[in-house]
Order: structure tokens, then C-alpha cells, then sequence
């Protein structure tokens, strides 16, 4: 047979197939027609697995399907499959002695009573995690596979290979997504990425709710805008900027609300090529929003265990950043002004610095970013 012998609507529903994976089951009733079968199925195994993935099949009965995963796949010929080549045809013979096979418990209690009599599969990809086949299913009146089922499956072959190993960069892709949306959720920063005209084109669980429970930074039509007019003019200027005006390290806009609340914005451009491909089609900036405080400290005990602090000398430490100057960290301690100086002179030997902004700027520097 020639290639064109191959109806094209066949090809198309394979290819359909890949994109929507739903479809399998349609385009592997159609395969099992043109290559002469009454049943068929697309099957999967990886090299820790005791019995066949079967993830699209047509032609078989549900309970039998049940039996299968229960029982009898773990006698299934088909387990040998793996072994042979990418694009080889092979029949249940050459996977095991027939006339064995005839006499075994997966024929006589599984496949006889379907009227099974033998399988085409090829195997479709392969690689070290494991591999992806077709099954074509003749029965029993038909007979064994034949050299022009053989052929048939030969053009069958590429098409589902090509349809699958898309399918499989498909969900890689989405994958890669879903971690990536995942990421940006547990960070306790709103987080937007937006086209270069400011349209939104995701926001994280914080940027969704700080743009439902804060006046700072509003979406209208989609649009991120901030309160701020000069801000607002500002931030479309950014994200409309080119990567000749990226120096890589974004830009920090200070926000306020109506009620006088400090926060800081910090606009990165996407439009690098290297940060456009890891981010969604189309975004042209990053937009990371968060109130202008030290909250969401990272564990007080990873700052004592880098600098070999003092359980003392760390309440002192942290007391700096809460209440401000000594004064007020002794009165906050119930300690005199003198502990809290000696303290204080502790910290700057220990951290290497010579005044209490720096110890605050420390402190900043173990903020975690995560969602508490």
C-alpha cells in the first residue's frame, strides 16, 4: 500500500488527538478501521510500573477494563511490548510462544471471551522513565496479524509518534505553568504580569486580593492602575519601556493609600527574550507589590545561627527593628538602657556593622517572601 492510501481526515484526527487529548478515543476508533481491528488502545509504561498504563482505549468493555487493572494485567503479553524498537510491528507471537499463550490464564479468562485472537502494537517513544505504544486489537475470526495489517500500521506509525511526543511537550508545558503559577502564589507579595499597555494578564492569590481589599493599586477594565495619578504615569511609562532602558534590576515606585499607608512597587521588565520565555505570551513587565514593612520574617533563629547570636542579643536584635532605639527596646524588655547598649555593641562586633540602621537592614535581608 502507498502512503496515500491513508485517508488525510485519518491523519487530522490523530493530529486533533495531540492537541486534545479527549479525542483519542476517536481517533483510535478510526485507526482500528483502517488498519483492520475491531479494538484498540494507547498504552503507557514506565519502568517502575508491574502492569500497562492504559490511558485511551476504544472497543473494550469497562469491566473487563476493571478486570484488567485488578487481575489480569499483570499476564498480559502486551508487558513485553517495551523491549522491541521505536516503530517496530510486532503480534502477540513474536512477544510469546502462541500456542502458550492460547493455553494461559490472560487468553482463556480475558481475551478469549472478547473474541481477541491477536495484537498489532508498535511502540510510538521511548526513553530511560519508560514508553508509549499503539494497540491495534483483531479477533479471533480474523486471524492472526497479517502482512498488509503490518503495513497499514507502518503508516499509521508517524503520525500517532509525532502526536504523541506533541502531546507529551504539550503537558510539559503545561506543567512547567501550573509550577510556575504555584511559585507565584506562595509569595506573600501581589504579584501582576502585565502587557506594556498595563493590561493584566495574571495576578497571584495576593494580587488578586490586594486588588479586592486595597485602594493602593486598582484594576479598571483590566487595566492595573494605581491610585496615584503621578505613580500611575509613571508605571505605564515602565512597562511600555524597551530593553534598551532595562538595566535588569527593575524600578522601585513608592505608593501610598488614602489613609497614608507606605507601599513600594517594583517593576521588572519581560521583554528580554530569556525573560519573556519563562513567564506567560505577551507579558511585557512584572509588577511585585507589597506594604513597605518588615513583615513576614523569615524563622528569628536562621538570623541567630548566621551571626552566633545570644538568644539575649537576638531579642535585642529584633527588638531594634520593632520599636526603634535603644530607649525603647529597654523599656520594651523590662532591661535597662546600659544591657541594651552592651547588646547593641555585641551585635555591631558580631554583624560587622557600626550602626542600628544597618542591623534593621540586616534584618530586612532574611524578609521572606513566602505567603506565612
Amino acid at each position: 500500500m502507498s502512503e496515500a492510501a491513508m485517508p488525510p481526515p485519518l491523519i487530522d484526527d490523530i493530529y486533533d488527538a495531540a492537541l486534545d487529548p479527549t479525542r483519542w478515543v476517536h481517533a483510535l476508533a478510526k485507526i482500528a478501521d483502517f488498519v483492520g481491528g475491531e479494538a484498540g488502545g494507547l498504552c503507557s509504561k514506565s519502568v517502575d510500573d508491574e502492569v500497562l498504563n492504559v490511558d485511551h482505549i476504544v472497543g473494550i468493555d469497562r469491566r473487563c477494563m476493571q478486570a484488567y487493572a485488578q487481575t489480569y494485567g499483570a499476564f498480559d503479553p502486551l508487558m513485553n511490548v517495551p523491549l522491541f524498537d521505536v516503530r517496530q510491528i510486532v503480534s502477540i507471537p513474536e512477544l510469546v510462544p502462541y500456542d502458550d499463550y492460547r493455553r494461559g490464564r490472560f487468553y482463556q479468562e480475558w481475551a478469549h471471551p472478547q473474541g481477541w485472537g491477536d495484537v498489532a502494537s508498535v511502540v510510538l517513544e521511548k526513553s530511560a522513565q519508560g514508553c508509549t505504544f499503539l494497540n491495534v486489537v483483531r479477533t479471533e475470526a480474523s486471524g492472526v496479524v497479517d502482512d498488509d495489517m503490518r503495513r497499514r500500521m507502518m503508516q499509521v506509525t508517524p503520525h500517532a509518534r509525532r502526536a504523541v511526543l506533541i502531546g507529551q511537550a504539550i503537558d510539559r508545558k503545561a506543567d512547567e505553568t501550573a509550577a510556575f503559577i504555584d511559585i507565584l502564589d506562595a509569595l506573600s507579595a501581589g504579584v501582576f504580569l502585565v502587557a506594556n499597555d498595563l493590561r493584566i494578564i495574571h495576578a497571584n492569590a495576593a494580587g488578586r486580593e490586594f486588588l479586592r481589599t486595597n485602594d493602593v493599586m486598582r484594576s479598571i477594565g483590566g487595566l492595573l492602575v494605581a491610585r496615584d495619578p503621578q505613580m500611575r504615569r509613571r508605571l505605564r511609562d515602565l512597562c511600555a519601556a524597551t530593553d534598551a532602558a532595562d538595566d535588569g534590576k527593575g524600578h522601585g515606585l513608592p505608593l501610598t493609600t488614602e489613609d497614608g499607608a507606605c507601599y513600594v512597587a517594583h517593576v521588572l521588565s519581560l521583554t528580554a527574550s530569556a525573560r519573556r520565555r519563562a513567564v506567560a505570551a505577551g507579558a511585557a513587565a512584572a509588577v511585585f507589590v507589597r506594604e513597605a514593612a518588615l513583615d513576614t520574617l523569615s524563622t528569628p533563629e536562621v538570623i541567630g545561627r548566621t551571626y552566633n547570636l545570644t538568644p539575649t542579643e537576638l531579642r535585642v536584635l529584633l527588638g531594634i527593628v520593632d520599636f526603634g532605639g535603644i530607649p525603647e527596646v529597654a523599656t520594651a524588655l523590662g532591661v535597662s538602657n546600659t544591657t541594651v547598649r552592651t547588646h547593641v555593641g555585641r551585635l555591631f562586633e558580631k554583624t560587622g556593622t557600626s550602626r542600628q540602621a544597618d542591623l534593621v537592614k540586616i534584618v530586612a535581608g532574611f524578609s521572606s517572601p513566602l505567603v506565612a
